[in-house]
């Protein structure tokens, strides 16, 4: 925001030094990731810049890195790139396993994640709903407690139900740490919608199960989509909670990416690095024209 015509010179600078401190921070906090995208384009299988990246000479930037997404745990990586090529790629290269691992485990859980909250929430939101403080911080204590606390409770539950080593047991414990961003983000929702909205078609003749698919859901779904993508985020980033409960070969993106830098350090984490930082990019993207949305159909904001 501009400062007006009067602000004295004072003001004026203290301005340009809070505009000055603000850049810093946001430099501090954004350097780490702007470094391992090009470091993800090095030539040479280190973790640094060359003395050819310094210079700009094309001879050290290559795709190599991201090439080799594809083609660790091939059995003929170096055969001609047809459908074959592409067959095999699918079927047993390490990082195309991992990355089908988390997005098959990452879309159940969201989906169920989205539901539960969804349901919990309306509860929450409700004012005759007893003991609300107490079932929400009971509720939302997974993001608050320690990871690792989580995952050894839920290794050891697993191991006597028979959850442990499943993929079921994994999307349940996905889901259990992405319930409390589905419950936070539509309880924020909630916060402003008109209850006369759900009365008035209740009024009308509409069943209630009609009146909150026709009313309620639009005007909170983007709260709920935007706990969606929060679960999902949640899911597709866990790493503690996989290495408690999964087998050995059950592998998603992160897990491959630990022993990656425990077994075998290799630039290719910096390419997954890099593929996971524009994903996220795209998903805050849509979480703020969700955000701008939901305003507008509750009328904080011009349309």
């Amino acid at each position: 925001m501009a400062l007006p015509v009067y602000a004295t010179p004072l003001e004026r600078l203290w301005r340009w030094v809070y505009l000055a401190i603000c850049a810093l921070v946001f430099l501090f906090l954004i350097a780490p990731i702007l470094i391992i995208i090009p470091l993800s384009f090095n030539a040479e299988p280190y973790f640094t810049f060359t003395e050819k990246m310094l210079r700009l000479d094309p001879e050290g930037y290559s795709l190599r890195w991201y090439d080799t997404l594809l083609t660790m745990g091939m059995a003929a990586p170096d055969a001609p790139r047809d459908a074959a090529w592409w067959s095999d790629s699918w079927r047993n290269a390490a990082w195309v396993n991992a990355a089908k691992n988390s997005l098959i485990i990452g879309f159940f859980a969201t989906i169920l994640a989205t539901c539960l909250g969804t349901l919990a929430a309306l509860g929450l939101a409700r004012p005759e709903m007893p003991y609300r403080r107490t079932i929400m911080a009971i509720l939302i204590s997974p993001m608050i407690v320690p990871i690792i606390i989580t995952a050894t409770g839920l290794f050891f539950f697993y191991s006597m139900t028979g959850l442990a080593n499943s993929y079921l047991g994994i999307i349940l414990a996905h889901a259990t740490l992405g319930i409390p961003f589905v419950i936070i983000t539509v309880t924020a929702t909630l916060v402003g919608f008109d209850q006369s909205l759900n009365r008035a078609a209740l009024s009308l003749g509409a069943s209630p199960t009609r009146a909150f698919f026709k009313v309620t859901m639009p005007l909170i779904m983007p709260g709920v989509i935007s706990g969606a993508l929060f679960a999902f985020v949640t899911s597709f980033d866990e790493v503690v909670v996989v290495l408690f409960v999964a087998a050995h070969d059950q592998q998603t993106i992160p897990r491959q990416m630990w022993n990656g830098i425990r077994e075998q350090i290799s630039p290719a984490i910096l390419a997954v690095a890099t593929i996971l930082v524009v994903i996220s990019i795209a998903l805050l993207t849509v979480l703020e024209l969700l955000r701008r949305r939901s305003e507008r159909l509750r009328g904080l904001s011009p349309g």
